[in-house]
């Protein structure tokens, strides 16, 4: 198990764009050395490729606090 940053997989995204999935397979093992498996890292490599960035969470309204009536 590892884990993987934006920046890391904008950069193994670029990879497999520009270069297909044995690019983005090289570029994985480049950022985890501990990945020595080719086919292992072709898999995870599609997977992080098909990722999406995630979006900015989107500001809550300020919450009004409510006036007691008596």
């Amino acid at each position: 198990m590892f884990c993987v940053s934006e920046a890391e997989a904008a950069a193994i995204r670029a990879a497999y764009e520009q270069g297909g999935e044995l690019s983005a397979a090289i570029e994985l093992r480049r950022l985890f050395p501990g990945i020595t498996d080719n086919a292992k890292a072709r898999e995870c490599a599609r997977i992080i490729a098909g990722w999406t960035p995630r979006l900015a969470p989107v500001p809550k309204a300020p919450q009004r606090s409510r006036k007691r009536r008596s």
